[in-house]
């Protein structure tokens, strides 16, 4: 265990961290986190390293300082986690441990470029202001110096949470082809745009997105601002994404804002594109408003605001617990409200091949029954997946 602590002692005191993962538990345990993500950032101007501890449906977070952090990932070593991957800006490094506990230290050359994060108020972003960037520009979320304009200021946050939870899931993106990513409901396509700046700008993928939208003005404007901007591999298409069959294979499906059964009507898409990355930001879900009956709950269901939140809450759950019978690893994040709905929530969904299908199954069962509910549309659509 000394070359690991050389190298943690190398990697963290001398601050030349970029991205760290912890994985491949011994004996996983779906109450207790079974992944840990490690990146540097800056709190109240010190520097630190924040551990992400990812559980089955939530994630917590610590802020360490060197010192505490080697002592943290030997805890975790030595507690069964069998792989380690540092992305150091003096090269990537992989500590496998087997069986008997004894470790084989792995280098290879730097993939990574550091991209350091700051919680201070002043927070920095994966885009910054002040940042010169052609897509903010042009729709008018900064002006030509990169200033972000005051009235803006909450759109400049909602596309750096966007994708702050893209970065997340850059790991389960296979880059060895062109990534085709489907986004249905872009309308004036701001976080298309983020998504395609980031994922090509900034990561240098090689990635073909196409937006769909019902709106034919909104497709036309957003066309040519692609044109302008020389973002070859983005393009609008005036579709609804039922109709939609222009490419066999999808790897990634977005959809921020479909109402009702669009967001179901996209997630029966993407697994039958057997889409490996799933975000949905639900709007308005009246499928089971006039459906869900449950006799104990009738001072709740009496009211018809409060109907309505929690029949889309009860939609929501279902979509996570089908996404999860089908092959996903999910999860259920804050994100922050749309411009035309208070809408808040993302599922991310990433497939995996771990997931207990039997038991998402009885627990699906279980939940439609205590809510007096049929089948969903997803089930309905796609029924021979859930036997």
């Amino acid at each position: 265990m000394t070359k690991i602590i050389n190298l943690l002692e190398n990697i963290f005191i001398e601050e030349k961290l970029i991205l760290g993962i912890i994985s491949n538990k011994r004996i996983k345990d779906d109450k207790e986190f079974n992944k840990i993500s490690i990146k540097p950032v800056v709190i109240n101007k010190e520097n630190k390293f924040q551990f992400t501890y990812e559980y089955k449906n939530k994630v917590l977070h610590s802020n360490l300082d060197s010192k505490e952090s080697i002592k943290e990932i030997m805890g975790l070593i030595l507690n069964g986690f069998k792989q380690s991957d540092f992305y150091a800006e003096d090269g990537n490094y992989k500590i496998l441990i087997n069986k008997k506990g004894n470790a084989t230290i792995l280098k290879s050359k730097a993939t990574k470029e550091k991209q350091l994060i700051t919680h201070n108020r002043n927070k920095r972003y994966i885009i910054n202001d002040g940042q010169k960037v052609d897509f903010l520009i042009r729709l008018g979320v900064m002006n030509k110096d990169g200033k972000v304009f005051s009235k803006k200021y909450d759109k400049f946050r909602q596309i750096n949470r966007y994708l702050e939870m893209v970065e997340d899931i850059i790991p389960k993106i296979k880059k060895d082809r062109t990534i085709n990513i489907v986004d249905f409901g872009c309308g004036k396509s701001y976080l298309t745009f983020a998504l395609y700046y980031y994922l090509v700008h900034i990561l240098k993928f090689d990635i073909n997105i196409i937006g769909l939208d019902l709106k034919e003005d909104v497709i036309k404007l957003c066309n040519e601002v692609a044109i302008d901007l020389d973002y070859k591999g983005l393009k609008f298409i005036h579709s609804d994404i039922k109709d939609f069959n222009e490419i066999d294979k999808i790897d990634m499906v977005v959809t921020l804002h479909a109402c009702d059964i669009a967001t179901d009507a996209a997630i029966v898409k993407a697994v039958n594109w057997k889409a490996d990355i799933i975000l949905l930001v639900p709007c308005c879900q009246h499928e089971f408003y006039d459906k869900i009956d449950n006799v104990v709950l009738a001072p709740m269901l009496s009211h018809g605001i409060i109907k309505e939140k929690l029949s889309s809450l009860v939609t929501d759950s279902l979509r996570a617990n089908i996404l999860e019978i089908l092959g996903y690893k999910v999860q259920v994040l804050e994100f922050i409200d749309m411009e035309h709905t208070p809408k808040n929530i993302l599922i991310r969904a990433t497939k995996s091949s771990n997931q207990n299908k039997k038991d998402a199954i009885n627990k699906y069962k279980t939940f439609k029954e205590f809510w007096g509910l049929e089948k969903l549309y997803i089930e309905k659509e796609l029924g021979d997946l859930f036997k």
